[in-house]
């Protein structure tokens, strides 16, 4: 086997880890939260902690990547996953293991940064999306049977070994990783700017906990960490257009596939979260489905992602991106359209929505990931794949707080249906969402017709 090929397995190997850990716990989030003796407000802080440490810590990671090389920090990232998730099965108290799932967040977050620059590198530009798509399916595996995975090991395992389970796959990613892949090349002179990346990581993190604790907080607590949120960011905007090497040079996003690409992957991750986060709720409180069956169900969104995705990749290293981007996300839009009409159809037409949502996606993001990687200049290949990574944990957050906040606001205008009033809400917010995909099959064909799969990137 080609080297090229040996790398993008070892990269899936750790990819695969991520997402099965950020979906696995909120299947047995009651039971910690029983063990422990606390509250469901404070076990949320189990899930949360994790996602918040990898997103506000992403873009620091990518501009290390590109100073010190990409191998490091991988490999570094899988260490470190395999100790936090020894330290968060022995933990004692909640305490303990919200602290041990932070750390693991800015474990996790190394690899993430940096898994699609090391694909990039290591394949020409005509195969560059048929390995970013072949490299989609592990997300999209991760996300399929993370669930379902933590139902079995939490009802014949117990849920301690949910994080166990990561030490023997993280050691053997490590090791593999350790023989397959590349040193870096020397990089001297490069040096990391701190007020950057510290006002960035404050930045990012205000705005993610702003939206995922808005309902909870008090007005006091949400101007204040408002205003936090506005001075870090006009500290890192100020310190990125002054300092000789910044950590993220904001003239990227002159590149307009770059800019375009990124925003249309956050409108179609916001989407995608409406749906993931709100159809559970209706198969369980409408339809009163048991958790396995709901497992059952919401697979075929992700198993059709598994299928669809490697092709699409290398459809669009012969036809370009832009098509494959749009007609993925016109798709996903249909769907969520289909969607609005939930408790008119039956069972099979739910699971053909899904199936249907799954083919825009897998169609959408090979291609639209391509168009990013592929219009990033070679120097910022870390920095790129930072970005896109956070954009996709930031549509995630952003889906689920927009699907909350849509139902809660549509529910009171249908009180007058009694217990229908929770099924049109749903209506509402499967159109939000069928509008923000829209309009990134719209972005998705703004680009410069030039700018397709296989072109060399633009320099900012």
């Amino acid at each position: 086997m080609e080297r090229k090929w040996l790398i993008l397995a070892t990269v899936m190997l750790g990819s695969i880890m991520g997402p099965i850990d950020a979906s696995v716990v909120n299947v047995v989030l009651p039971t910690i939260a029983e063990v422990f003796e606390t509250g469901m407000p404070t076990a949320q802080w189990v899930p949360m902690i994790y996602l918040l440490m990898i997103s506000s810590l992403l873009l620091t990671y990518g501009r290390l990547g590109d100073m010190h090389g990409y191998r490091i920090l991988y490999l570094s990232g899988l260490a470190g996953f395999v100790v936090s998730s020894a330290l968060c099965g022995f933990s004692t108290s909640i305490g303990m293991l919200i602290a041990a799932r932070a750390v693991q967040g800015v474990t996790a977050g190394m690899m993430m940064a940096v898994a699609s620059a090391i694909i990039v590198d290591a394949f020409q530009p005509s195969e560059r999306g048929r390995a970013l798509g072949i490299n989609a399916t592990s997300i999209a595996i991760g996300l399929a049977i993370g669930p379902t995975l933590g139902g079995f090991i939490a009802a014949y395992l117990g849920w301690r070994f949910i994080f166990f389970i990561n030490i023997p796959v993280g050691i053997a990613a490590l090791l593999i990783a350790s023989r397959i892949l590349p040193r870096p090349e020397p990089r001297p002179g490069q040096s990391l700017d701190p007020v950057g990346a510290g006002s960035a990581f404050i930045a990012l993190f205000s705005f993610l906990f702003i939206v995922n604790r808005w309902q909870t907080m008090t007005r006091s607590w949400r101007l204040g960490l408002v205003a936090v949120m506005l001075a870090a960011l006009a500290v890192f905007v100020r310190t990125e257009l002054s300092v000789p090497q910044p950590m993220l040079d904001l003239k990227i996003f002159s590149i307009r596939t770059f800019t375009f690409a990124n925003l249309s992957a956050m409108l179609n991750f916001m989407s995608q979260y409406i749906l993931v986060f709100l159809t559970p709720f209706y198969l369980q409180q409408v339809m009163g489905y048991t958790p396995d069956r709901i497992g059952m169900v919401m697979v075929a969104f992700p198993l059709v992602v598994l299928l669809v995705a490697p092709f699409s990749g290398a459809l669009s290293d012969r036809i370009g991106t832009r098509a494959p981007s749009a007609l993925g996300a016109g798709l996903c839009a249909v769907a969520l359209l289909f969607m609005a009409r939930i408790g008119l159809m039956q069972g099979p037409g739910l699971i053909g929505c899904l199936a249907l949502f799954g083919l825009g996606t897998g169609l959408f993001q090979s291609p639209n990931n391509s168009a990013v990687m592929g219009s990033t200049p070679k120097k910022y290949l870390g920095v790129g794949s930072a970005i896109l990574a956070t954009v996709r944990n930031v549509g995630m957050v952003l889906g689920i707080a927009v699907a909350g906040a849509v139902v809660a606001w549509r529910m009171p205008v249908y009180a007058g249906l009694g217990e229908g009033a929770f099924l049109f809400a749903l209506h509402d917010a499967y159109l939000v969402g069928a509008i923000l995909t829209g309009i990134a099959a719209v972005t998705s064909l703004v680009r410069y017709r030039s700018e397709i799969a296989g072109s060399p990137p633009s320099s900012p």
